[in-house]
């Protein structure tokens, strides 16, 4: 793996924190986080955190399940310093795309609610992407590309290979409808070239400067394909 100690990626994470009605909560998942994060920070990459709202960013709570856990989020639990920063994002608003040389989103549910429609988000996507800028997303957080455009207006991922949260994993964890829209549907009705491949199987796809994965077991595969377009 390429050294790039000398490269900022920006991670950006979701505020929303409600399960749409069900009384439930969301957030980012745990995993999907914690293994880029690693990736990014044991090559040498500096690394800031962001989201919308700022501050302590919601925690998916099933993702922080025991049956969830990974080397990883074990390695995270165990992490004070990772735990405080995360304890700290900035806030969306107060970030430069330019300072940065890649853009990283973890999944979870929450961001179907609040990145796919933020417009500063949606911003700083376009900027990195025509930028020539790795842009990556993992599970549910390609719903973040939904309503970036290219600099002629069509959907960014019109045409390109996407990956993301079938419509089977989205059926066998029982939520299809409490989510406000299927990622699958929704990645092929902007024109998206969606791929995917067995049911929690790890999965990443790359189509230029854009990398998505299809769910937790893929996040660190979408990582070291931004890192490989950072060496």
């Amino acid at each position: 793996m390429p050294q790039v100690s000398d490269k900022k990626v920006l991670i950006v994470l979701t505020s929303h924190e409600d399960l749409g009605d069900t009384g439930q909560k969301t957030g980012f998942w745990v995993e999907e986080f914690a293994a880029p994060y690693y990736v990014f920070k044991d090559e040498g990459a500096s690394i800031t955190l962001a989201s919308p709202k700022g501050g302590q960013p919601p925690i998916d709570p099933k993702s922080s399940d025991p049956s969830a856990a990974t080397e990883a989020t074990r390695r995270f639990d165990a992490d004070p310093e990772t735990q405080q920063i995360l304890a700290n994002t900035l806030k969306l608003d107060d970030v430069n795309a330019a300072d940065y040389d890649a853009i990283f989103y973890p999944g979870g549910h929450g961001p179907l609610w609040d990145l796919t429609y933020d417009t500063t988000s949606i911003g700083l996507i376009e900027t990195f992407f025509n930028s020539g800028k790795p842009v990556g997303a993992v599970c549910h957080a390609p719903a973040v590309l939904l309503n970036a455009k290219t600099p002629d207006g069509a959907p960014l991922v019109k045409g390109r290979k996407v990956a993301g949260f079938t419509n089977d994993e989205e059926e066998a964890v029982g939520l299809t409808n409490v989510v406000p829209f299927l990622l699958e549907d929704e990645l092929k009705a902007k024109g998206g070239v969606y791929e995917s491949v067995a049911s929690w199987s790890s999965f990443a796809v790359e189509d230029g400067n854009l990398i998505t994965g299809q769910n937790p077991a893929s996040s660190e595969a979408v990582a070291e394909k931004i890192l490989a377009k950072l060496g």
